[in-house]
């Protein structure tokens, strides 16, 4: 020990300057938009790249997982394509369909490097980003149903904000009562989140399932978030509060879809014009 203070007061200038220079790269990052956001950009790249090998690593070790988990979804996708050829064949042909609903959303896949849910602000890294399109505010999906949505990017990589955190909210609907709601996360079981602001007129049931609204033009609409396990109302509560079963496991979590969608610009332009006609 005698011996590592020696040393440490030996080098002081050193350790001193190097001490200061650290202080002063932080007020230059907090001060500062430009090098803030290059200072990001480049720590983002660098977690990215060490997340990256991280997870090749024990990808390696759980091929088998992986490889049940990719037929799983396999499976899953084959089926909701049917169904969506079955509904589309069945579908009145009433005129042109306008070419612009078709192409509304645009899809990426991605694979998952790091992913928290032991936290109440939860976070995925994926690795996509800028060069691939991916901008922040963007869908993610998995082929359980509902993920996220994009928070933060870099050139090749991109943070997703999970479900399984407490700030994100997103708007769920009944799907059999029609009625939408709010989806938020409690930051209790990783397993299951919240469906807020049911009224207590409507009658929700165990087993319900609970879909993206498609309201926010984020989420297509119709996305799985997933079905009612608990259904509580207060003697004099306005509003349900309903335990959701997420149809995600995020602990299994290995790939996802990011949802690009080609209107959310036309669609945020238009509704920024309604606080005006308020006045």
């Amino acid at each position: 020990m005698e011996r590592i203070f020696l040393f440490i007061y030996q080098f002081r200038a050193f350790f001193t300057f190097l001490l200061l220079e650290l202080f002063c790269a932080w007020l230059i990052i907090q001060n500062n938009q430009y090098q803030g956001a290059q200072f990001f950009n480049s720590a983002n790249s660098f977690v990215g790249n060490v997340n990256t090998v991280s997870q090749n690593v024990r990808d390696y070790f759980s091929l088998r997982e992986v490889n049940v988990v990719l037929t799983d979804e396999n499976t899953e996708l084959r089926k909701k394509l049917d169904q969506q050829s079955q509904y589309i064949n069945a579908l009145p042909i009433q005129g042109k369909v306008d070419e612009q609903i078709i192409n509304r959303f645009d899809f990426v896949s991605a694979k998952v490097i790091n992913n928290s849910t032991d936290r109440y602000t939860n976070f995925i890294t994926i690795n996509k980003g800028n060069a691939e399109g991916i901008k922040p505010g963007m869908a993610v999906l998995s082929a359980a149903g509902a993920i996220g949505k994009v928070k933060l990017t870099s050139t090749h990589f991109s943070v997703v904000t999970s479900l399984l955190n407490t700030d994100l909210r997103v708007s769920g609907l009944l799907k059999r009562t029609g009625h939408f709601g709010t989806i938020q996360w409690d930051g209790l079981d990783p397993q299951t989140t919240e469906l807020n602001f049911i009224p207590r007129h409507v009658n929700p049931q165990v087993g319900d399932t609970v879909i993206t609204s498609g309201y926010s033009g984020i989420f297509p609409e119709g996305i799985l978030i997933g079905t009612i396990s608990e259904v509580e109302l207060g003697k004099e509560a306005p509003f349900f509060e309903l335990k959701v079963k997420l149809a995600q496991d995020f602990h299994k979590l290995s790939f996802v879809t990011i949802v690009k969608s080609n209107l959310l610009h036309e669609l945020d332009s238009l509704e920024q014009h309604i606080p005006e006609m308020k006045k």
